[in-house]
């Protein structure tokens, strides 16, 4: 598997960490590492990768782009009900 392989899988295909992980039959966190580097390439290229942030289903606490993860808990009410973030490619406009 590719780094440039992820941009075919993710263009116009939002999909959480878990689900690239299972699809490319790695380990998620394998996948984030690909994913940290791939954004690095990304930025000379015609395309960006655009992060549908993590949230907490209870209070609706938003979580930075930048974690790629889904997190084990809210900050804010401590629960576990948490939404992965979801990981789409898209061309620059």
């Amino acid at each position: 598997m590719f780094r440039k392989d992820l941009i075919g899988l993710l263009q116009g295909n939002p999909l959480g960490l878990k689900d690239i992980a299972e699809v490319l039959e790695m380990t998620p966190r394998d996948v984030e590492d690909d994913l940290k580097h791939l954004i690095k390439s990304l930025k000379h290229s015609n395309y960006h990768l655009r992060v549908t942030p993590a949230r907490c289903r209870k209070c609706g606490f938003r979580f930075k782009e930048q974690k790629l993860h889904k997190p084990s808990k809210c900050p804010r009410c401590h629960q576990s009900w948490i939404r992965e973030p979801l990981l789409e490619i898209e061309k620059r406009t």
